[in-house]
């Protein structure tokens, strides 16, 4: 991401500085992932932001009828697209740590190369059409998405993971949000 766009003024939100509502969606964000993530600090300054993405976040998480690594496969594939360095490392290690994705199949997605696994190849083509196309895959985008073994009903569900990585991508673009430290092994260059 290049740093000469636009950089918004506001400041992220802090514990010691943030009203009722944001404190609320901090304190959450700190129980839930032992830490508050820049990028949080950054949407919470306007709460109805945060909230969206954490429950747009959850209910992907729910009912998206993806395993973990396939979750990841989708919001990788879309932090890339979007290209959103923020994202990129933070789901790059929870692909890692969390999610127990194949490091091929996330190294693949983040260099551009093939995924050496089929039906993950075609999960990551299918949501970036999904991206690209901005909701309009062809006949055929869609039976490869259904042959290689997904639903009808799963494509609802990367719908549901392209809101909330505008939310987050777009927020980190307009914040140029700082990759946090538990991220940083899996930083993009240049970003």
């Amino acid at each position: 991401m290049s740093n000469t766009n636009y950089k918004i003024g506001l400041d992220s939100v802090e514990l010691e500085n943030a009203n009722n509502d944001q404190m609320a969606l901090l304190e959450k964000a700190q129980k839930e992932n032992g830490m508050i993530p820049n990028m949080y600090k950054n949407m919470v300054n306007l709460p109805g932001l945060q909230e969206t993405y954490d429950t747009g976040y959850k209910n992907f998480r729910q009912q998206s009828g993806f395993t973990p690594a396939e979750q990841e496969v989708v919001f990788l594939t879309l932090s890339v697209d979007n290209n959103c360095g923020y994202c990129t490392a933070a789901h790059s290690f929870i692909a890692d740590k969390m999610s127990k994705t194949p490091v091929e199949v996330t190294n693949a997605i983040r260099d551009g190369k093939e995924i050496p696994d089929e039906k993950m190849a075609a999960l990551s083509r299918f949501t970036k059409v999904m991206n690209t196309t901005k909701g309009n895959p062809s006949e055929d985008d869609v039976k490869n998405f259904i042959d290689a073994g997904y639903s009808e009903k799963q494509i609802l569900a990367i719908i549901l993971a392209q809101s909330v990585k505008t939310i987050s991508n777009y927020s980190n673009h307009i914040f140029h949000t700082e990759v946090d430290e538990a991220f940083s092994g899996r930083k993009v260059q240049n970003s």
